[in-house]
């Protein structure tokens, strides 16, 4: 049994223990105490897998296409499959997908026939092959956001048809298809902010405030429902920018600042405190309206507008030291993206 008696000093972050009521091993995230899945991207997969989705290749034509590489690993992407339909997030870009350990996920964005989406994608990481349709979300919304836990998927922020900021956040169970739930509310309305996760906690940072760009960091608990809190502020305010994590750290990469131009920030957080973005390091491109995702222990960012054209590279970053990005390796270059996600980014644990 767990002995409940005040510990000398703080749990720190990463701490272990053994649970002998539920015959689990767990590590502390700053807020309490998770279980250790025996699970892993290794064995799904042979590491942790990203994949990248879709994307305007050439105005007004959007792309299909589903690419993957190992996080691992550096080099470039190969083809693993396509969407339910040709699709980017948004004429302001911004990273789209989530997921949990077996699934990848892309909620909402904006379609070759559609401005606007309502259908929710998925795919099974440990395959390769076309997506499938999943179920939909409470209205067609594009410039938005995505995050997950590895139970829990959540569509955060973006902008409607009569270009209303959404300020309701939907909610799906990963396990089982079907049409998303009401969460809670963003307590800022926003479109094209960045998003990261721990297996606790949701981090929406940045983006739009019509007509301004934020640097405002909201947060929210993915397991309950409600309303997001402030966390602190980003370095600068940025929109169309990225945002991977593992379990402990949030890296939030590049975009467009308040004259609307692209610049080499790379910014961090410790998502179980509260407080304002550290700087990391620099970016390798000046990106916007790109991809990232990550592993426990690399996050990758790439396929997106530097200006003046779109790009295929992606870099990457060491995310629980700082420093400058590194050359990863290539993708298929496009602009306005539907989105990345992976089977070992920071919701899963």
């Amino acid at each position: 049994m767990i002995i409940n008696q005040s510990p000398l000093q703080p749990t720190p972050v990463g701490a272990f223990r053994f649970n002998t009521d539920s015959s689990k091993l767990e590590y502390y995230d700053g807020n309490q105490w998770v279980n250790i899945t025996s699970d892993s991207p290794q064995a799904q997969t042979g590491g942790t897998r990203a994949l990248f989705a879709g994307g305007r290749v050439s105005a007004p034509s959007f792309s299909n296409m589903i690419e993957y590489a190992s996080i691992d690993t550096t080099g470039n992407f190969i083809d693993f499959g396509d969407l339910t339909e040709a699709s980017g997030n948004g004429s302001t870009g911004g990273n789209a997908g989530c997921g949990s350990r077996t699934r990848g996920m892309w909620l909402g964005g904006q379609g070759q026939s559609n401005p606007y989406l309502g259908t929710i994608d998925y795919v099974t990481y440990s395959s390769t092959g076309n997506a499938a349709d999943f179920g939909d979300i409470s209205e067609n919304i594009t410039s938005l956001n995505n995050l997950s836990n590895a139970t829990r998927a959540l569509r955060v922020a973006g902008s409607n048809p009569s270009g209303t900021f959404i300020t309701q956040i939907d909610a799906v169970t990963i396990a089982q298809t079907g049409n998303s739930f009401d969460f809670g509310e963003l307590s800022v309305s926003q479109t094209s902010p960045a998003s990261c996760a721990s297996p606790t906690r949701g981090i929406i940072a940045g983006g739009t405030i019509s007509p301004t760009r934020t640097n405002i960091i909201q947060y929210l608990t993915i397991n309950t429902q409600g309303n997001t809190a402030d966390f602190g502020d980003l370095t600068e305010p940025c929109y169309s920018h990225i945002g991977a994590s593992n379990a402990v750290r949030g890296i939030f990469h590049s975009g467009l600042n308040t004259s609307n131009n692209p610049n080499n920030m790379i910014d961090y957080i410790t998502m179980a405190t509260l407080g304002n973005a550290i700087d990391f390091g620099d970016t390798v491109s000046v990106e916007s309206q790109h991809m990232g995702c990550a592993s426990p222990t690399r996050a990758i960012f790439g396929a997106g507008w530097d200006t003046p054209a779109k790009t295929g590279v992606v870099e990457y970053v060491q995310i629980m030291t700082t420093g400058n990005a590194v050359d990863f390796g290539d993708c298929t270059a496009r602009d306005e993206t539907r989105g990345a996600c992976s089977n070992g980014h920071g919701g899963l644990g």
